[in-house]
């Protein structure tokens, strides 16, 4: 095989690489809905349910540098095995966790194997692709990545109409085997020739900065944004982040080159990645409330209308065909700002109004499908061969580290105003004010046990403040999107490479560890 022709399979082997992805998508919102009959049969507190959901960010985010720094060391298609394989097993531990502590430990385990899977997923692409085909096969790689979040609700609601909580871990099982064997017949192993070996100090810092800031990013919506936790945490992981750059920049063999991220392509992609991923997983994070909480859907109702941000796949393969028509810069801007006028279209949501949360979503999905894959692209194409694990996992820190800042700041926008807003309608005393107080889904509780108008005047009330807090807190992410197409217009050269030998140039650059790139033509 030679880098011009591809591997002969190649399209058979991005199936196997998508059916991965959409494994780590699946489980990053499908326990969601399940957490009330969760902490019914494991008598659960509410903090040990917030963990069933942080402790899989936390680990997933936490590792995905150092997996991309040893899948080049050892082999990408050996750690997505690995990844693969552990990822069914502790699937199949979670389906059966007779405790809450089981249940969080099998997850955090889960959040490792996932970490393992998907920087070598995007390496995989760039050593089993000639170039002039990687934008497209990234378009689909991107529209995989961002389509299991959304299937996760939709997975979700379907088995639990049908079966217990522990079918959805289940079903990772089968679909684990299958990536599996096509894996194991159809992808080539790959890895860094002449390795000098894994930067053990970088790999650690980049663990623990990482973690520390996806810990203070998941806490922040609980503790608040002012809590000594919150803010020790992210002091603690910028300045461990810190000394990662510093010890990446003088140690004689890094594992990333941190003087790419001054490269107009690798620096402005990844900041596009992470203003993308912040509108996708606050919007989609307080959606399934307004579709459960306000619309009164039950959780395939919510999880089939989520389907709507499908038009990602329409916009992930145009993205290819847009860069060489109109540019990187362009494209990336244009997705960028579609994504902030569908965010803007969900920020206008009323108490009623299914219909404009569909064409929201939709909207938003377009954009997404077109700014994510290019952005991608560009970190790919300037990532060298030698560091093609690592620099695949800046593109997915830079989504999972948006997604996890999407969520914290919604979170805690919209409970401060909600909580704010309430009116005196849905005060009560004891303990049913403070469920009400607590969330709306606390105040959908007890307004079905107070029923009649009671009942009816608590839930109106609730739902109104919930929803004045919804479109102020979508306008952040409105902003976000906004921002980062500026700065994209600003920092992205026009074009995917240089001139006409601005490949190898690239590829020169990145050997020599120079953070310079040829200038767009």
């Amino acid at each position: 095989m030679t880098r011009s022709a591809g591997h002969p399979r190649r399209w058979q082997i991005l199936n196997i690489l998508c059916l991965s992805l959409v494994l780590i998508g699946l489980d990053t919102l499908i326990l969601n809905l399940a957490l009330p009959s969760i902490q019914k049969d494991l008598d659960a507190t509410s903090s040990q349910l917030q963990w069933m959901v942080d402790s899989y960010a936390l680990a997933f985010g936490g590792l995905l540098l150092m997996a991309g720094g040893l899948s080049d060391r050892f082999g990408r298609k050996r750690l997505l095995t690995i990844g693969t394989g552990a990822f069914a097993l502790t699937s199949l531990g979670a389906a059966f966790a007779s405790n809450a502590e089981m249940l969080i430990t099998f997850r955090a385990l889960m959040g490792i194997s996932a970490a393992l899977m998907m920087p070598a997923t995007l390496a995989i692409i760039k050593d089993v692709f000639p170039r002039e085909e990687q934008g497209k096969a990234i378009g689909i790689w991107s529209g995989a990545a961002a389509v299991g979040v959304p299937l996760g609700p939709l997975v979700s609601g379907l088995l639990l109409e049908h079966f217990w909580w522990g079918s959805m871990f289940l079903i990772n099982v089968p679909l684990a085997a299958i990536a599996l064997i096509g894996g194991a017949k159809l992808i080539p192993e790959s890895k860094a020739e002449a390795h000098p070996g894994l930067d053990l100090v970088g790999a650690l810092l980049s663990v623990a900065g990482l973690v520390a800031i996806v810990y203070g990013l998941v806490e922040a919506p609980h503790n608040g944004w002012g809590d000594i936790i919150t803010l020790g945490s992210l002091f603690l992981g910028v300045a461990l982040m810190v000394a990662f750059v510093v010890w990446e920049r003088k140690t004689a063999h890094p594992m990333l080159d941190v003087g790419l991220f001054l490269n107009a392509r690798y620096g402005g992609g990844a900041l596009a990645i992470a203003a993308t991923s912040f509108g996708l997983y606050s919007g989609l994070y307080l959606l399934t409330q307004y579709l459960q909480s306000v619309l009164e859907l039950d959780p395939l109702g919510a999880g089939l209308r989520m389907l709507a941000i499908g038009t990602m796949m329409v916009g992930a393969p145009l993205s290819a065909k847009l860069v060489e028509r109109a540019g990187l810069k362009a494209t990336v801007v244009s997705g960028l700002l579609l994504c902030a006028v569908g965010l803007g279209v969900l920020a206008g949501l009323t108490v009623d109004d299914e219909t404009q949360s569909l064409i929201g979503l939709a909207v938003f999905g377009l954009g997404m499908g077109i700014a994510l894959p290019a952005a991608v692209d560009a970190i790919l194409v300037v990532s060298a061969a030698r560091q093609a694990g690592a620099g695949s996992a800046v593109a997915d820190v830079g989504m999972q580290v948006g997604g996890a800042l999407g969520i914290a700041i919604s979170g805690s926008v919209i409970t401060t105003l909600y909580r704010d807003d309430l009116p005196q309608a849905a005060q009560l005393p004891g303990e049913a004010g403070q469920a009400v107080h607590e969330s709306l889904t606390g105040a959908s509780a007890v307004a079905q046990q107070l029923g009649g108008a009671a009942g009816q005047r608590v839930l109106n009330a609730a739902q109104e403040s919930f929803v004045g807090g919804f479109a102020t807190t979508l306008l952040i992410a409105v902003g976000v999107a906004v921002v980062g197409a500026v700065a994209a217009a600003v920092i992205l050269p026009k074009a995917r490479v240089g001139d006409d030998d601005g490949a190898a140039q690239l590829e020169a650059s990145d050997h020599s560890g120079s953070a310079d790139a040829p200038a767009a033509s």
